[in-house]
């Protein structure tokens, strides 16, 4: 594929340094807030517009879905556009396709609108990360990565308790209000500081069959995950023409792309140990996370009769050790094996899950924020070190290629994961629920007890349905239970595949290098 010319521009100082990192962080935050602000938003969404909560996650999953399709044009784009045009127009289009979801009427025209929001914010997070280390001297790309770091963790955690006090005290269209005078303010300092400091320019063909088969493969799997639960799955007709043409078009894509001068998506990539063990690890680790981060308030909400501020406010001590421990990471990443780091990270996050599967109805709040609290350990060494296996070893001219793709397929495991814990968590209660109903037979001592308490009051159907209420929350509980305890046996057997990879030695430099292109 041809290149477009590199143009080396100096590191920015001053006021227009300080303007600039501002500003690339701003729209990072507004970004990431917006995979986690909807989380807790659900319930209030669903019910607003007339539809159950498990269509209400579509709103998650289609942005999700979009911004994993648009992830790999970043480069094609780029040397079409440059990375400064570029990145202030995915800034702009991001505040009006925000302003569009807040004025949804119906469903159809939210998810519309979030897929939109998805497809523009998808080259944001890489070419911040370009802008931001280019700004920097080479000797200070630790701390540039470092700052950028810590806004990537600290919307994760403002977005649950941002989403639930909005959904609570104002109105569910505030979630994508508020990305208005952050968006404007974070278009207009980036074209400031950054217009002089333009890429070059190269017109490149886009391999359109490719590209087209990509909307197709995972268009149609996504709509397959979110749908499947509503259909019954495969006993239906649409879920299973879905996944054929998912299955086919991926097939053919995979061929296409393999054969194509200037694939879309460079698939020999994989033929690398280190790109395909850290990019599995990374997006199945991710996709239990993302999976769990939408699960957990959902549960909170709908079994344990949490507000969606309260939901919040529990999911978010997750970032503080990750915070604070973000900037060690990037200190001591150079110095030492990423593996272990990496491994370190894994073996929290299998601990976190396996302390939420002793859950019981009756936890509390010290209880529920105590592993979140641990997780954050967890986080602090889950991305930089898994980037840096990921990409490690791989020339300069695929850096780009590599990180688009390793990005991609995060994002469409995030979108995955949600879609399957809100099913399985729906079909692993109705299971819980129908074996704890074989126990409300004249044979069981304590169900024929609490019968006749209530039989003694003239309330039999007051009775019944305290019986039923309450299985259905020890069901749903069960559900969850099942899916924490299997995200921590995932997690621990993903440890082999970062084993698998074979880090070479690298510099400050390299390393640098490889988080930038994450």
């Amino acid at each position: 594929m041809a290149q477009a010319q590199h143009i080396e521009h100096g590191p920015l100082s001053g006021g227009a340094l300080v303007i600039g990192t501002i500003a690339v962080s701003l729209a990072v935050f507004m970004n990431v807030l917006d995979t986690s602000i909807a989380n807790v938003s659900i319930p209030s969404i669903s019910g607003d517009l007339g539809v159950s909560s498990d269509q209400g996650t579509w709103v998650i999953t289609s942005f999700a879905a979009a911004n994993a399709i648009s992830v790999p044009l970043t480069g094609w784009l780029t040397q079409r556009i440059g990375q400064v045009r570029l990145f202030v127009w995915s800034i702009v289009l991001f505040v009006i396709s925000s302003w569009m979801c807040g004025l949804s009427p119906t469903l159809g025209a939210l998810l519309a609108s979030r897929v939109l929001q998805g497809a523009v914010a998808g080259p944001m997070i890489p070419l911040s990360q370009t802008l931001l280390l280019a700004s920097y001297p080479r000797a200070k790309a630790p701390m540039a990565l470092s700052l950028w770091a810590m806004t990537t963790l600290v919307a994760p955690v403002c977005g649950p308790i941002l989403g639930g006090w909005i959904s609570d005290n104002i109105s569910w269209p505030w979630i994508f209000y508020v990305n208005i005078p952050v968006g404007i303010l974070a278009a207009f300092a980036s074209w400031w500081v950054f217009r002089s400091r333009e890429s070059a320019t190269h017109h490149l063909p886009i391999d359109g069959v490719g590209l087209g088969l990509l909307v197709i493969w995972v268009g149609s799997l996504q709509v397959m995950l979110d749908k499947g639960k509503d259909l019954d799955w495969f006993s239906s007709p649409t879920v299973v023409a879905l996944g054929l043409t998912a299955a086919i078009s991926f097939a053919i894509f995979v061929i296409w792309e393999l054969t194509e001068k200037h694939p879309v998506v460079d698939l020999m990539l994989f033929a690398r140990r280190n790109f395909t063990g850290g990019t599995i690890a990374l997006s199945i680790g991710y996709g239990l996370y993302f999976g769990n981060l939408v699960l957990i308030p959902l549960w909170l909400q709908t079994t344990l009769a949490y507000t969606a501020t309260k939901a919040g406010l529990v999911m978010a001590p997750v970032g503080l050790f990750a915070i604070l421990l973000s900037p060690l990471t990037g200190k001591f990443l150079p110095k030492t094996d990423p593996r272990y780091i990496a491994t370190a990270s894994f073996l929290i996050f299998a601990l976190v899950f396996w302390l939420r599967s002793l859950y019981t109805t009756n936890v509390n709040t010290y209880w529920l924020v105590m592993p979140t609290l641990l997780q954050g350990v967890g986080m602090a060494g889950f991305f930089i070190p898994l980037v840096s296996l990921t990409l490690n070893g791989l020339p300069g001219n695929k850096i780009a290629a590599a990180s688009g793709l390793s990005n991609f397929v995060r994002i469409m495991c995030g979108g995955i994961g949600s879609s399957i814990f809100t099913t399985a968590w729906d079909r692993r209660a109705t299971l819980h629920h129908a074996q704890l109903m074989e126990q409300a037979t004249p044979y069981n001592p304590v169900f024929m007890q609490q019968v006749q308490q209530f039989q003694q009051h003239g309330d039999n159907a007051v009775g019944y349905l305290w019986f039923n209420n309450s299985v259905s929350q020890q069901a749903a509980m069960l559900g969850v239970n099942d899916l924490f305890w299997l995200s921590s046996a995932i997690f621990v057997a993903l440890i082999a595949l970062i084993w698998i990879t074979k880090p070479e030695r690298s510099t400050p430099e390299s390393a640098a290098a490889a988080s930038a292109a994450h």
